[in-house]
């Protein structure tokens, strides 16, 4: 069944071009040029050629940002998926959970992952639905309006080892050090944060469930809306650091397994070459 969780007036989303500094072992980004919109950064989204994967400089459409969750589950270990379906591309993924990162943000891409996370990412326990947390810092909790919040129990995010080669916005490291690759189909910069999603121990009733967002033409509004029959977070899972191929959804605490026939990787597993990225998506299960 499909609840509406949020219903806003769309705020005019802004960004800026990235213009982008590489050499074998750092990337530097800068945002440049005027404000775009989100119909102006689409527009600007045109498949690039560069010569040299390792050394270059360019201006990209965007700066986006991902989030690879890494979950420990009754002694199983799984990396958290969501679906979706690609008409443009002509395609359905298992994707990260993503987001572009607006203008006021780029400086500081983390921030746009944690509203990207408590956005998509919907943990239901028996009392409640969990807050998410971030060392220190709370997550915000855009549904609390319609889906009320567990009062004595939340989620929290780890950070695992960040990647080998350094990412700046312009002379300043970026915090977690995510990893870094230039997405050529869509003249993008993505950057990929690694962490952990950790649960709490007491609780086992668990349900993951996935909010995406849609623009209602007829009233205007922006909807978040979930599907407590359909949901669309997926855990694969791992065994000795290696994908089973297997695919489940954790309902109401226990995994349900899921068929992945017609199922394609999306482009943020695909192969690397120095900074980066030339395909749009990638089979099952060999990019996991």
């Amino acid at each position: 069944m499909t609840q509406i969780v949020a219903r806003k007036n769309p705020v005019a989303f802004k960004t800026q071009a990235i213009a982008v500094a590489a050499s074998p072992e750092v990337l530097r980004y800068e945002p440049v040029g005027s404000p775009l919109s989100f119909d102006q950064m689409q527009a600007r989204r045109q498949p690039l050629e560069l010569d040299d994967p390792h050394c270059f400089e360019t201006t990209l459409a965007n700066l986006g940002v991902s989030v690879d969750l890494h979950l420990q589950w009754q002694g199983r270990d799984f990396r958290l998926l969501v679906r979706q379906d690609r008409p443009d591309h002509g395609d359905r993924v298992l994707k990260l959970l993503s987001g572009y990162v607006p203008a006021h943000e780029l400086r500081v891409p983390l921030l746009t992952l944690m509203t990207e996370v408590a956005e998509e990412l919907l943990i239901h326990s028996e009392s409640g639905w969990l807050q998410g947390r971030y060392q220190d810092t709370w997550l915000p909790t855009p549904y609390a309006d319609s889906l009320p919040l567990d009062d004595e129990h939340s989620f929290s995010l780890g950070t695992r080892s960040g990647a080998a080669r350094a990412v700046l916005c312009r002379e300043l490291n970026l915090l977690e050090r995510p990893r870094a690759y230039v997405h050529l189909p869509s003249s993008s910069l993505q950057l990929v944060y690694s962490m952990t999603l950790q649960l709490p121990e007491t609780l086992r009733n668990l349900s993951l469930l996935h909010a995406d967002e849609f623009l209602d033409e007829e009233s205007g509004e922006l909807i978040a809306r979930m599907d407590t029959q359909r949901p669309e977070l997926f855990l694969a899972e791992y065994r000795n650091h290696h994908a089973t191929g297997e695919l489940f959804c954790l309902q109401h605490g226990e995994l349900i397994a899921q068929p992945t026939d017609n199922l394609l990787l999306s482009e943020a597993f695909a192969p690397q070459q120095g900074w980066l990225v030339a395909a749009g998506n990638c089979a099952l299960p060999d990019g996991l």
